[in-house]
């Protein structure tokens, strides 16, 4: 990928910033270095939006380094019936947060969008992450980002129909996200001496609580009252208790349920 060698600004804290460097190592800095960071978050999945570019296919999430960017950005995507929310991201919490894109699927961080000097970063370009590849057996990491990434685009889409019946896009992203869910490796949430956690819903269902990796165990664990524990998909049926109407992947987040039918999983909502 060829390098563009602009003069050009971005935007801190309301203030324009001359660059007269490479636009990326700029942004690169930036992106390092700013005391917060400013993204778009979707209401329907609780997490970053992604978006995937229609000519590079990079899937993407939205940053700002000012707020009232991305504010604004925020009610351009109101407009055409995309909910988001700005969350601001503390210098201390970048590590954790440009990490978990990885988790997510996302591979492009898209900066400033909706602007005059839009500009996309790859993941890979601002944060490295160890090889697990020569890891003992058993100590790799626990993540799905194929499957998760496919459920933010499916619920992303599928919220915002409202309606019972899907689309041929929805039904597509349906289908892959099951596809890619029987592959799997997952974490549950097991306490001692009392098994696994379950969610009860007011209309008395019970599903049982899974995800996708560490981060959205932790969003589920914050009282440290569970340990995770890992399980591949083709056992599921034989972990879940009789009483459950499904899983549900990553409550706290796309929240997606499936109904589980006897050593096969059926249904996504």
């Amino acid at each position: 990928m060829a390098l563009l060698y602009l003069t050009g600004v971005l935007r801190s804290k309301g203030k324009e910033i001359n660059m007269s460097m490479d636009n990326q190592s700029a942004a690169l800095s930036m992106l390092r270095e700013s005391g917060a960071i400013y993204v778009l978050i979707s209401q329907y999945t609780n997490i970053p939006y992604v978006q995937c570019d229609p000519e590079t296919y990079d899937d993407e999430v939205v940053l700002f380094f000012a707020e009232e960017d991305a504010k604004r950005e925020m009610m351009r995507l109101w407009e055409e019936k995309t909910p988001v929310k700005v969350a601001k991201i503390e210098k201390k919490a970048f590590l954790g947060f440009y990490t978990s894109l990885y988790s997510m699927g996302v591979n492009c961080i898209r900066i400033n969008q909706g602007m005059s000097r839009p500009m996309a970063v790859q993941l890979q370009d601002l944060i490295r992450r160890t090889d697990v590849e020569n890891r003992p057996e058993g100590q790799g990491r626990i993540e799905n980002p194929q499957l998760h990434l496919t459920a933010i685009y499916f619920v992303q889409e599928f919220r915002k129909g409202q309606s019972v019946e899907m689309s041929e896009e929805v039904k597509e992203l349906n289908e892959e996200m099951l596809a890619h869910f029987q592959r799997g490796r997952y974490i549950v949430a097991a306490q001692e001496n009392q098994g696994l956690a379950v969610l009860k819903e007011k209309n008395g269902q019970v599903y049982q609580p899974l995800f996708t990796d560490i981060y959205e165990f932790q969003k589920f664990n914050r009282e440290k009252k569970f340990k995770p524990m890992v399980i591949e998909a083709g056992k599921l049926t034989e972990l879940v208790s009789k009483e459950s109407a499904g899983i549900v992947i990553n409550p706290f987040g796309v929240n997606v349920r499936l109904q589980m039918a006897q050593n096969n999983v059926k249904k996504a909502r």
